[in-house]
């Protein structure tokens, strides 16, 4: 009786090696999906980043379709939001909700005039950090 009751015990569970085969197995894939998965994530943060640019750009063009001009970089894009001053023609908001943020939590930076177009419109990216390759603009 003694006998079969060791067969049993030891049918039933995984010995240590086994466990750390496992282990070691599920470490490699990690390795190597871990870093496919990261690049897949920055990417999807930057097209979230420009398609939020072009979202901008056509609440801008809305508003100086209104006020005949675009907002001055004092005024910024919260003139999007709420009415800078007492403007008449004013017919905003110009945004369905809140000015957004980019996808790294800082907001969008607003020039105008810009030094590449009548606005500059821009993300400093993951670095967060102006004049980088990693840079989400309006202009390029």
């Amino acid at each position: 009786m003694g006998m079969i009751f060791e067969e049993r015990r030891s049918e039933k569970g995984f010995s240590l090696i086994e466990l750390i085969v496992v282990l070691v197995i599920l470490g490699l894939l990690a390795a190597v999906v871990a870093p496919n998965v990261y690049n897949k994530l920055a990417k999807g943060k930057d097209q979230i980043a420009k398609i939020q640019i072009k979202e901008l750009e056509g609440a801008l063009q809305l508003f100086s379709f209104d006020v005949g001009r675009y907002p001055e970089s004092a005024e910024g894009l919260e003139a999007l939001v709420r009415n800078p001053g007492n403007m008449d023609s004013w017919k905003g908001p110009y945004l369905a909700k809140a000015l957004p943020a980019d996808p790294w939590g800082r907001p969008y930076a607003y020039r105008c005039p810009g030094t590449h177009l009548d606005f500059d419109l821009f993300s400093f990216g993951a670095d967060g950090t102006e004049g980088n390759e990693d840079d989400i603009c309006n202009w390029k």
